[in-house]
This record gives structure tokens, sequence and C-alpha cells, in this order.
């Protein structure tokens, strides 16, 4: 089994990384520097968009961080991290959210992007406040996103509310709080943490 996993530690792939840790397999770290390193022939022949993360899993190469978090809890179901295919409506629709309508509400709110009432139609999400509400409508009171057991929605969406609330973009109310609490103290996480926080003054923008 080969498993790549390609990132910097200050982007997104602190995401996957996290989601990695969680499943407990074994996987070669190659770091890129924004850049040239990023830019090369060789890397956009992995990610065409020439970013990061993605992985190389036994030749299958995963981009985007909601996709790697889907398909690494299938790749190791030993992890346990996605709920029976039977079960997963809610798993993937709220996967999905995180991707599309939540990420591109707080990206354009911290970019100053303010969409008028009129041209909501246009924007996947209508509007930033309207997002939100979704957002934190989601947050349990006790447990996880999917109810007693941590998924590999809680990493991917987890980590979305995370930042939040370190930029901004999230209030912290006692619910975020606690969940932020409870999902961060995971050992994968931790460890996750560890790692990227260790590479990012060699890797990281500056």
């Amino acid at each position: 089994m080969s498993l790549i996993f390609y990132s910097n530690p200050m982007s997104r792939g602190r995401i996957a990384r996290w989601m990695l840790e969680e499943t407990g397999a074994a996987y070669e770290t190659r770091y890129l520097r924004y850049g040239p390193e990023m830019n090369t022939d060789e890397y956009a022949a992995v990610n065409p968009m020439r970013k990061v993360p993605a992985i190389v899993h036994d030749g299958r190469v995963v981009t985007e961080c909601a996709a790697i978090c889907l398909y690494l809890a299938d790749a190791f179901p030993q992890a346990d991290l996605a709920p029976p295919v039977d079960d997963r409506a809610a798993y993937y629709r709220w996967m999905l959210f995180g991707a599309g309508p939540w990420e591109q509400a707080s990206t354009n709110k911290s970019l100053g992007v303010e969409v008028a009432p009129e041209r909501s139609g246009f924007v996947g999400y209508g509007d930033f406040d309207r997002t939100l509400r979704v957002l934190l409508g989601l947050v349990p009171k006790q447990g996880y996103l999917l109810g007693a057991k941590f998924s590999a929605l809680d990493v991917y969406l987890g980590a979305q509310i995370g930042w939040g609330v370190q930029f901004g973009s999230v209030p912290k109310t006692p619910e975020v709080e606690a969940y932020v609490d409870r999902i961060q103290s995971r050992r994968g996480f931790i460890r996750a943490s560890e790692i990227d926080n260790a590479a990012g003054a060699e890797y990281g923008p500056g």
C-alpha cells in the first residue's frame, strides 16, 4: 500500500492531515512551498489546479479536502469514520454544504465581497447570514455533527467551524466553543497539529 500526501502546513492540508491521523493509516508527506514548487509540471500531473492538498493512494489521485475526507473514510473502514451506506444522507448533505455554500460565503466575507440582495440568487449560498444560521443550527449541544459518533464530517466541517471561531466568522457561543473543544481534544487532531506546526516555519508562506 502506498499513500502519499501532498500538503503545506499553512493550508487546508491541515484538514486532510487530521483525517489521515484519524484513519491510523501509514502515509508519506511531501510538503510543497507556495510559488514555484506548487507550479511544477510534475505536481500539475497530480493536481492540475496546482494547489494542495492532494493524496495518491495506490496510484489513485484524490484532490479537494471534502473528497479526500470522504475517500479516506471509505478506504480505511476500520477507522469507523463514516455512517453505514444506507444512512449517509445527512453525512453527504452537510459535507457538501461545508465544501460549497459555507466555504463560498465565509471566503467572500473574509475578502469583503458583498453580494447585493437583488443578486443573491446568483451565488450558491444566498447570503452570509443565512448560511451562518444554517451552520450554527448544525452544532450539537452534545456529541458530534451526526449524533453520538465522531465521523469524517466532524473533521471537515468541524475544522471549518474551528477556523471560523479563530478568525471571527463564527461566533463563540457556548455550544460552538464546547463542540470545538471536543473535536480538538482528539488524539488525531492533536497529532496532526503537532506535525504541521513543527513544519510551519520551514514551509509556510512567509
